[in-house]
């Protein structure tokens, strides 16, 4: 069972080709996994084998040539965060405001998984409302890092990064309005991609917030690939998502020659010394394979950057989440209610024209800073994890670094500033408490093949594959 649970994605689909491997097989390995680790780990919120079974078995058919020909995810088990609609199930997204509330429709990246062939077995927690680096509600408890549960795995997408650490999943949806793929893909030593804006269709009416997108969790590189061509292109439901659909290059040339630049701290923010020397190493890593990189520095500093996002926040996704909770503050997390507080104060910090201001100059600061090279290096977060169970309202203090919110111990926001721009965020090495650590692979405006490109070639000289020597002990 433990080779099945941690293949790869494109690992899984050539057995499955070859008749080596059958995807029930592989889904029932999954199911056994579940039951052993869940109770510890608690990264689903819906647990959906019955029906997935019967998919597997369909699956298993087109491969032995019983029907149609497969298809790009065919038989691929596929883990969706909650917050996904799935057309007839809850749609709750971890608050007891929503309890009973039922989706009428699929959101468009489900039925780009279940029209590729996905298998959608399990459905993933989130923090309420998935607005949080952390990922607990009381709805659902508490969800654990399966490197070290006195972790979380990150939010908001923290129960899909939890299932693939887990091997309870080999594919798994997530969303990213705040950092919401890269930090759980930092604290679980998996790849999150935040694509350009519009590249991935969403949901209305959060999908004309510039901010945000849809996206995919994975183990490996060439896995994020795979899926990610399954859910780029345009969607009529979303009238930002992009014409023509590109499909992102399965082979890329070695990275040597190509021109990096290295931010480490992306202005001021705190990055502890085990953060910033598995982010050396990995720039070192990438300059050994030829690659030149040269540290430079960015302007920046958290609180122009916490200025322009609650600003935004307090216009959009802010204003939406007080629309639904209303006068029933009483249900919410506390975390909850103190983002309510805190978007509802963006007034006093400015407008939302304030905030394009602070937007469209640190854009520029960025790509200024980036001419001459190919793609930005930098952390993912500041720290290797945050604690589980804590809801981290207002300062707290993580090994002696102080923070004012929780979002100043991520690195992650200005690129949802900055958000046209195509964001790798892969493994990095493991802090000093076990945890994993990452970096983000930054390119310009909708360079998607250049981040991949570099990913390739950092996975290639610096494995982070969960082999066997190198798993969570669950």
């Amino acid at each position: 069972m433990s080779e099945l649970i941690y293949l790869s994605a494109t690992e899984a689909r050539a057995l499955f080709a070859k008749r080596a491997l059958s995807p029930v097989e592989l889904l029932q390995a999954l199911i056994e996994r579940t039951e052993q680790v869940e109770p510890e780990v608690n990264a689903f919120t819906e647990r959906l084998f019955d029906e997935a079974l019967v998919a597997a078995a369909q699956a298993e058919a087109r491969y032995l040539g019983k029907g149609p020909a497969p298809r790009p995810l065919e038989g691929i088990p596929v883990a969706a965060k909650e917050k996904h609609a799935i057309a007839g199930r809850s749609l709750t997204e971890g608050s007891l405001i929503n309890k009973g509330n039922v989706a009428t429709e699929n959101a468009p990246v489900i039925d780009r998984v279940l029209d590729a062939g996905g298998i959608i077995h399990a459905r993933t927690t989130t923090p309420e409302f998935s607005i949080s680096a952390f990922t607990h509600t009381p709805m659902w408890g508490v969800t654990r890092n399966p490197w070290n549960p006195d972790y979380t795995p990150g939010g908001s997408s923290g129960g899909s990064a939890a299932a693939l650490a887990a091997g309870t999943a080999l594919l798994a949806t997530a969303s990213d309005i705040g950092g919401s793929t890269r930090i759980p893909a930092a604290f679980t030593g998996t790849v999150g991609f935040k694509a350009p804006y519009g590249r991935i269709p969403g949901t209305p009416p959060l999908s004309m917030d510039f901010y945000r997108g849809d996206g995919t969790l994975a183990r490996t590189v060439d896995d994020t690939i795979l899926f990610a061509n399954t859910l780029i292109g345009p969607d009529p439901r979303d009238h930002t998502s992009l014409r023509p659909r590109i499909a992102l290059p399965t082979e890329y040339e070695p990275a040597a020659g190509m021109r990096v630049a290295l931010c480490v701290r992306l202005g001021d923010y705190d990055v502890k010394p085990d953060v910033e020397r598995n982010t050396r190493a990995a720039a070192d890593a990438l300059a050994q394979a030829g690659v030149v990189v040269e540290e430079i520095e960015l302007p920046w500093t958290r609180a122009e950057v916490g200025r322009a996002t609650s600003m935004h926040f307090g216009a959009i996704f802010g204003a939406l989440v007080q629309d639904v909770v209303g006068d029933r503050r009483d249900l919410v997390a506390p975390y909850t209610a103190e983002f309510l507080d805190w978007a509802a104060k963006a007034a006093d910090r400015g407008s939302f024209l304030d905030g394009l201001r602070i937007e469209t100059r640190m854009q520029r600061e960025l790509a200024e800073a980036m001419a001459g090279f190919d793609a930005l290096l930098c952390p993912t977060a500041a720290i290797p994890a945050l604690p589980a169970g804590d809801d981290l309202i207002g300062e707290f203090e993580v090994d002696g670094h102080r923070f004012a919110r929780f979002s100043d111990a991520t690195l992650t926001t200005p690129f949802n500033i900055n958000n046209r721009c195509p964001v790798l965020a892969v493994p990095s090495g493991h802090g000093d408490n076990g945890v994993p650590t990452g970096v983000q692979i930054v390119g310009h405006t909708y360079d998607d093949a250049t981040v991949f490109r570099l990913g390739k070639e950092l996975e290639r000289v610096r494995p982070w594959s969960y082999t066997e020597s190198h798993r969570p002990a669950l």
